[in-house]
């Protein structure tokens, strides 16, 4: 398939919404959030994005029988968040709200029986009202589970602007509809892989050198997709699908990094995993679908222009993974 100059805007709108990580908050929007009951009607709420505005005033965000512990009365470690305890355990009646201005919060939960469960709640007005009877074990159904991690896949890959780079990348390269679909299917096959089996522990999982190698997955497709216009002609060129297996088997690692700090309910680890992975493709199906309509619209107008604008874009792709594997770098080292 020829792409056109719909292709070059697309991507510098994502390179200017995306300067730094692609998994930030400040570039989703989407928080995570842990809350462990640590004792009779004693909880933990823990933040795990250091980004994320400090809770300044913790009565805030609780129910009215709860109030926060003071720091010298705690004996656990508390890195980001506060302690509170309520004069009766919380129930699924119960809402904590949180005071931030983001798309939404995930949120785990680990009761004192053993039991876990986690959910996405959506923000708005300048808070993320968090129903914990979403969370309680047993509280939600299996429709309601499916269609929560569902949202969280689609969301993931939606936000996560390195994967959707590499599949813009993979679209430049590929010439043809059938092409095309073999590569994306060969891409969702290796993929869906490598996160079924990071979840399940087979493979495990260190996640900022996997960050760190898919920026260069993204700087090698770059690369290619600019001698690609001077006529040279390589592996990734002849067989853009196997290229897109091997790179899929790491983006999968990434998407199961994801899922790992989101966390899945115990008792129902397949359907959650599943619905996730379905996401997913949902999500990576509906870019290809946005690309390729925009690309009818405009092949006629910028027909000529393409073979100039296609190595531009390759430019701007390597540039920016370029950026983000020295950004990623430090964290693999510990600094």
């Amino acid at each position: 398939m020829k792409a056109s100059c719909c292709l070059a805007v697309l991507s510098c709108s994502l390179l200017i919404a995306s300067p730094v990580s692609a998994h930030d908050v400040d570039v989703t929007s989407v928080a995570r959030v842990f809350l462990d009951q640590i004792g009779e009607g004693r909880y933990l709420l823990s933040v795990v994005d250091a980004k994320v505005p400090r809770i300044a005033d913790p009565r805030a965000v609780l129910p009215a029988r709860c109030t926060p512990v003071a720091p010298e009365d705690v004996d656990v470690q508390v890195a980001s968040g506060f302690v509170f305890e309520c004069e009766s355990p919380l129930d699924g009646g119960d809402v904590l709200t949180l005071p931030w201005s983001l798309a939404g919060v995930v949120v785990l939960a680990r009761w004192a029986d053993g039991s876990s469960a986690s959910g996405y709640f959506r923000g708005g007005r300048g808070m993320v009202p968090v129903a914990l009877g979403a969370l309680r074990s047993g509280g939600g159904s299996g429709l309601r589970l499916a269609g929560t991690y569902f949202a969280l896949g689609a969301e993931h890959i939606l936000l996560g602007v390195d994967h959707l780079l590499f599949v813009l990348g993979l679209m430049l390269l590929v010439r043809g509809f059938g092409p095309l679909v073999k590569t994306i299917t060969a891409f969702t096959v290796a993929h869906s892989v490598t996160l079924g089996a990071s979840v399940l522990g087979f493979i495990p999982i260190h996640r900022a050198p996997i960050e760190a190698a898919i920026a260069l997955s993204i700087v090698l497709l770059a690369r290619e997709i600019v001698v690609a216009g001077r006529g040279i002609v390589h592996l990734t060129h002849r067989k853009p699908w196997l290229v897109a297996f091997v790179f899929g088997l790491l983006h999968g690692l990434g998407f199961a990094g994801a899922l790992g700090e989101i966390g899945l309910p115990e008792r129902a680890v397949p359907l959650a995993l599943l619905f996730f992975n379905l996401g997913v493709e949902a999500g990576q199906l509906a870019f290809v679908v946005a690309l390729l309509a925009v690309y009818r619209l405009t092949r006629g107008m910028l027909r000529q222009r393409a073979p100039k604008l296609e190595p531009l874009v390759g430019y701007a792709l390597g540039a920016l993974a370029t950026i983000w594997f020295f950004d990623r770098l430090p964290a693999i080292w510990g600094a």
